[in-house]
């Protein structure tokens, strides 16, 4: 009887191995035909191991998990895509997952300047140039923030296209809406300042009709992110927005210093995302003149300045 049953359990192994072997194999090894295939940022393997088998390219998926558990490289797996075919194995379609990607994910999120947007296609893209920053700050405003599938190989005029066309499409419904009197381009500025302003989206809208308030009547924003901007990269903080703004840093003689100057400055300080062009398209109708963020990045307001040097010694 145990002879039976261990001659049956090798008989399985046997069945079973033959099985993984046959699953293991190209689907069809004469079919060379390239096919595009995308791995999302941050895809588990099994979600990439079902595209996978749903697309034709392996066999089985599970057989595909296995094969990335036996050689390692969950972690290599790269986001991008990817140019397969059926003649390969699990095996080789798994390294070639962990190289070679033909475009990649690139994540530009709210409120970055154009400087810290080429710091990222520096890192991502092979074909960066250090003239790409020109261009990339003459379009300051428009960048809008987004996940984009980009070619490895693009030129700057691609990218800039991409990135503007995204701004385009995003804001065109808001065009229609009357602005306060502002232009499209004061629109634009406006909407950048309150994209660094407004730590919290509840936030924006006052923040918006804040700013829009002192417009009105000819006082300066006093926006601190508009200095940040005119200081520029700071070497100790290694980050483009100075934290703790001292007097001298609000003295700076600037265009873009909204404490000297009355106005706006005289383009967008960063690439504002959705939510503060509608902030600023659609502002909250408030008496508010001042704002102040604490420590925790709650905002505090106040419709004097006596209120606000209240807040200022309570909160700061």
């Amino acid at each position: 009887m145990k002879s039976f049953i261990s001659l049956f359990f090798i008989g399985a192994l046997f069945v079973v191995g033959l099985m993984f072997f046959s699953l293991s194999q190209p689907v069809d090894k004469n079919d060379k035909t390239p096919i595009i295939f995308v791995v999302n940022p941050g895809e588990p393997v099994r979600s990439i191991g079902d595209r996978l088998q749903k697309e034709g390219l392996i066999r089985n998926n599970l057989v595909f998990l296995l094969t990335v558990k036996r050689l390692g490289i969950e972690q290599k797996i790269q986001a991008g895509d990817f140019r397969l075919s059926k003649d390969k194995t699990p095996e080789q379609i798994a390294n070639e997952l962990t190289t070679g990607t033909l475009d990649v994910w690139i994540q530009i999120i709210e409120g970055l300047r154009a400087e810290e947007i080429a710091e990222i296609l520096k890192e991502k893209i092979p074909t960066y140039e250090n003239t790409w920053l020109v261009q990339l700050k003459k379009n300051e405003g428009h960048l809008f923030p987004d996940t984009y599938l980009i070619p490895k190989d693009a030129d700057i005029n691609l990218i800039i296209g991409v990135l503007t066309n995204n701004f385009d499409n995003k804001i065109e419904s808001l065009k229609q809406v009357d602005n306060n009197g502002l232009s499209l381009a004061e629109s634009i500025i406006l909407a950048s300042i309150v994209e660094r302003e407004a730590l919290f989206d509840e936030d924006r809208g006052i923040i918006a009709g804040i700013l829009l308030n002192r417009l009105r009547i000819g006082m300066a924003l006093q926006a601190d992110a508009t200095v940040q901007y005119a200081l520029g990269y700071q070497p100790e903080e290694k980050d483009w927005w100075k934290k703790a703004l001292t007097k001298d840093d609000l003295g700076i003689n600037s265009p873009f210093n909204t404490y000297r100057h009355a106005g706006l400055p005289p383009k967008p300080i960063s690439n504002p995302g959705l939510a503060s062009f509608k902030a600023v398209f659609n502002p909250t109708d408030t008496d508010y003149l001042y704002y102040l963020h604490d420590s925790t990045g709650r905002t505090y307001y106040g419709r004097t300045i006596e209120e606000h040097n209240n807040n200022i010694k309570r909160y700061l």
